[in-house]
Formats: C-alpha cells, sequence, structure tokens
C-alpha cells in the first residue's frame, strides 16, 4: 500500500502535496491512532517499562566504564558537563520523537525518514550513514573489547586463543539472538540482563573503590584542567547517546505517549549510574584512573566478575544495537510477511542479518585502529544524532518563530554543546590516528 505523504512548506506549519511515495508500511502493518495521523500497529506491542530497559542497556554501558577518566582529563567540573548533557539529551531524545508525528498526517518511521522530510534524499543518507556508523561501529567495538576481556579472563590455561578468536566467537554468540530476534520488543529480556550487569559493575567499582581507599595513597585532582577539558567534554557528550534506536524503541510501545516519561527515566538512571561510578572511580584514583575503569580497581574476585559481567553487557547491548540498523534496512527492502510469506522472509531476513554479523566480525578484525577511527567519525555522528540534528529538525517541521524565547536559548545552548563536542572530538580522533599511524 502506498501512502501519498504531505510535504511541509518553508515555514513548517502548512502542507502541500509531495510527490514522494512511502511503501515502507504495508496495509496490515499500519492503523489509524486516536488523533487520526496513520500510525505502526501497536496491537502487539510491548510496555514502557521494557522500552525503559532498551535505553538504558543501550545507552549505559561504556559510559559507566569512561566517565571517570574523562573526570582525570577535565577535573570535577565534568559531573557539571555531566549534569548539563543529560538534561539536553532527555530533551533532545523527546523532540526526535515529535517530529515523527509533526507533518500531522503519518508517522515517520526511522531518523533517516525525518531527515529526508526536512532536507531531501540527500540529507536522508547523510543521516542514515552517520546512524549507521554508529549502530555498526559500536558492536564491532563492542566485540574486540569482548574478544580482550575472554582473552584475559582465559590467560595461561587452554581457552588462552587469543583476541582475534575469541572476537570471532563473540560475533557468533550476538548472532543467535540477533536474527531471532524480529523487533525491539523482543529483544528486552536482552535490555534488562544489560542493565543489570551494568548495575552489577557499577556497584563492584564502588565497593572496591570505597576498600582500596584505605590502602592506597590519597589521589591528585584538579578542579579543571583546562587544556584537557574540552576533549572531557566531548567523551561526555558522547554518554547519552541513544537517539540512533529511539524511533525503533518508541516504535515498540503500546503506549507512545510515554515516550517522554521513558526517555527521562532512562537516561536519569544512565546519569545515576554515571554517578556513582564516576565520583568513586576519579575520587579513590585521580589521576591514575584509567578506562575502563575495572583496570583501576584492586586485583581479585570482584575485578574477574567486574569483567565478566561486562562482557556480557556488551554480548547483550550489540543485539540491540544491530536490531535497530537491521529494521531500517528491512524497512528501506519492505521485506515483510506480506510481501514474502512468513518462511521465505525469516529467510530473507534471516540472510540479510547474517552478512551485518559477518561484516562487524570482518571490520572489527581487519580494519586498523579502528578504534581511533571509530572516534573520528563517532564526533560527527554522536554530536550530530544527539545534540543539533533533533533540534534543527524540530524547528525545520514544526516553526522558530512560534516558540518561546527561553526555548531558543535553550536549543542554541544545546548545539553549542553538540558542536564544541564534534569539533574537539574530531580534533583528539585525529591525533589520536596520527600517533596510531606513526608507531
Amino acid at each position: 500500500m502506498s501512502i501519498q505523504m504531505n510535504e511541509l512548506d518553508k515555514k513548517g506549519s502548512d502542507f502541500q502535496e509531495g510527490s514522494v511515495t512511502f511503501d515502507a508500511y504495508s496495509e496490515a502493518e499500519i492503523e489509524y491512532s486516536e488523533e487520526g495521523i496513520i500510525d505502526v500497529n501497536r496491537e502487539n506491542a510491548g510496555s514502557s517499562l521494557i522500552a525503559y530497559f532498551n535505553v538504558v542497556c543501550v545507552v549505559a554501558g561504556t559510559g559507566t566504564l569512561g566517565l571517570p577518566y574523562a573526570l582525570r582529563l577535565g577535573g570535577w567540573i565534568g559531573l557539571f558537563i555531566l549534569v548539563l548533557s543529560w538534561t539536553m539529551s532527555v530533551y533532545t531524545g523527546t523532540l526526535l520523537i515529535r517530529c515523527l508525528y509533526a507533518n500531522g498526517k503519518r508517522r515517520l518511521s526511522s531518523y533517516k525518514e525525518i531527515a529526508t522530510s526536512c532536507f531531501g534524499a540527500i540529507g536522508g543518507w547523510i543521516t542514515f550513514f552517520l546512524n549507521a556508523w554508529i549502530l555498526l561501529g559500536a558492536p564491532i567495538l563492542y566485540m574486540v573489547l569482548s574478544g580482550s576481556n575472554l582473552t584475559e579472563l582465559t590467560e595461561g590455561t587452554a581457552g588462552d586463543i587469543g583476541i582475534l578468536p575469541w572476537s570471532v566467537i563473540s560475533c557468533a554468540i550476538i548472532a543467535i539472538p540477533f536474527i531471532m530476534v524480529k523487533s525491539m520488543k523482543e529483544a528486552a529480556w536482552m535490555s534488562a540482563l544489560g542493565a543489570i550487569a551494568t548495575l552489577v559493575v557499577v556497584l563492584i567499582v564502588l565497593v572496591v573503590a570505597c576498600i582500596d581507599r584505605n590502602y592506597i595513597p590519597p589521589a591528585h585532582h584538579d578542579i579543571v584542567i583546562w587544556d584537557k577539558f574540552p576533549i572531557a567534554l566531548s567523551t561526555i557528550s558522547f554518554s547519552f547517546g541513544g537517539n540512533a534506536i529511539y524511533p525503533h524503541v518508541e516504535a515498540s510501545m503500546k503506549k507512545p505517549k510515554e515516550w517522554p516519561k521513558v526517555v527521562a527515566a532512562g537516561l536519569s538512571t544512565c546519569a545515576g549510574l554515571y554517578f556513582l561510578s564516576a565520583v568513586p572511580g576519579y575520587l579513590v584514583y585521580g589521576s591514575d584512573v584509567v578506562s575502563p575503569v575495572y583496570d583501576s580497581i584492586s586485583d581479585g574476585v570482584p575485578k574477574i566478575i567486574a569483567i565478566v559481567v561486562m562482557t556480557f553487557h556488551v554480548l547483550t547491548a550489540s543485539p540491540i544495537l544491530l536490531t535497530s540498523f537491521a529494521l531500517d534496512v528491512e524497512e528501506m527492502l519492505n521485506i515483510t510477511v506480506e510481501r514474502f510469506g512468513r518462511v521465505k522472509e525469516f529467510l530473507i531476513r534471516a540472510s540479510l542479518r547474517i552478512l551485518i554479523v559477518v561484516f562487524v566480525g570482518v571490520i572489527g578484525a581487519s580494519v586498523p585502529h579502528f578504534d581511533n577511527l571509530m572516534a573520528l567519525i563517532g564526533s560527527f555522528a554522536n554530536c550530530g544524532l544527539i545534540f543539533i540534528f533533533p533540534i534543527l529538525f524540530y524547528f525545520k517541521l514544526t516553526g522558530f518563530r512560534n516558540k518561546p524565547i527561553y526555548e531558543i536559548a535553550w536549543c542554541f545552548l544545546t548545539i553549542l554543546l553538540g558542536i564544541v563536542g564534534l569539533i574537539f572530538g574530531t580534533i583528539s580522533a585525529i591525533e589520536a590516528l596520527i600517533d596510531d599511524f606513526k608507531k
């Protein structure tokens, strides 16, 4: 079923008949919402609690490990940036979903479709590339981290087969739920387990850091380190990067009107975990703290448990990120049960997802210095997707002059934070890549 979409005019408040035809939804997959907007079918959608776990699992993971090191770079003032990034990301996460319904006719399906409706095909494909870089790049890094952790855990045993083989095994492990799970709702159990795993690691770091404080010399701290502060700012800003999956998470909700509460609760939980990790990590270990933070705590059983649990977390978070990317691709290719039938649709979808997992494994194993390459493009992608694009789309779709002055000021401050993080995050990543190639 083809749906003719009315495009917004230049003012963002009126509509004119457009020429773009969208075939993303089949007749069986759409229904009318209470407001008369064509919406995704939510008959079998999940609860807001499931959506909450999806947000926490994807966002909280690596941020809890790297924020103590971010404070080491920038000083205690990083806590202020953490609060600022938290509130701004809640705001832009709400705006992004509001943009899905802004045309008043039909719920848009993805971040890419929002960009296309605002800035045409070029804007849509640029956004898709940045979105894909995050949704594929993060799992690639997670697989490398998983391989490194498993190598450390099996060192000196028969299982000590090296980082690369363990990374391949990690890819095979995540492939199973990734292929079997069709939607974000079905990934709920992974989200819940991943969120619990993150909490366990944070509590281990908190308890062991408090114990270590009694046995190690007082650490050195700084209020602010100006020359490293911009890098710390970009690192902290990236810690709330969940916008890439939000359209699909909201689409899996039975009550989409509760999205603002879900994103606020999810990111607030992440912020709480960040404070529990960052404050004791920097307070106890100071200028000696490293990333991931569990490498700073004393050796022993708690540290081993933290490594095991965090490995489990990245293995549960990766399928969620990959599922969000796969849903975008499957929608673009119109891979539906109505078009192909249940068996053929599953075979096509499974084949596509196997290719995605193979791509993740090959890139992680073959591309040199992928972590710093990821940081380079991630500076553009994260800052754009989190702080800049949602506001630009919001103004484009709903107008600018009809906003109160305080909201406009807040929007410009948010964009400014995104631009600063983008610039200095890019500079830092380029310098790291240059050092890598020199070595």
